[in-house]
């Protein structure tokens, strides 16, 4: 019983992560000029590469926010959504230590007036749910190996032994 509510649990806070994601990502997709802008004023990297960022990172959540619900490309998808919050995180704390005023626009006009600190606890609060993402996975496949063999996901939702 207690590894079904964590499976349970597990796939919630999949459908939580990953749907945040898809979120973010399709507010930047249908303006990525503003989101161009939104990068550009972090300073750190140059407006061409700016502007296509814009055009490409909404699409990277949108598809690894997927790969979180759907299972597939798991691991993958969660990896990519870890490096970019780390990235974001890293960002946000070196424009904050320049003394710029970022306006972040991740969630649309929803959290354009957040403190730093909201950002900052938003942030951290979605990067912890993907660390425990990645434990819960590791440890799943690990039990899966110690049970004899590689247990991967079939396409119809049965699990197939390697």
């Amino acid at each position: 019983m207690a590894f079904f509510s964590r499976s349970i649990l597990w796939r919630i806070i999949d459908l939580i992560v990953g749907g945040i994601f898809i979120y973010a990502g399709a507010i930047k997709a249908m303006d990525p000029i503003r989101f161009g802008l939104d990068i550009d004023n972090y300073k750190i990297l140059p407006w061409a590469i700016s502007v296509r960022l814009a055009f490409y990172l909404p699409w990277l959540e949108i598809l690894a926010g997927l790969a979180l619900i759907f299972r597939f490309l798991y691991r993958g998808g969660l990896l990519i959504l870890s490096a970019l919050l780390l990235i974001f995180l890293c960002a946000t704390v070196a424009a904050k230590v320049r003394g710029l005023d970022i306006t972040c626009g991740c969630f649309g006009h929803a959290s354009q007036h957040w403190s730093f600190s909201q950002h900052l606890a938003v942030d951290l609060a979605i990067l912890a749910a993907a660390v425990f993402l990645w434990v819960s996975e590791r440890s799943r496949l690990r039990s899966s190996r110690a049970s004899g063999g590689l247990a991967l996901q079939g396409s119809r939702g049965t699990k197939e032994k390697l």
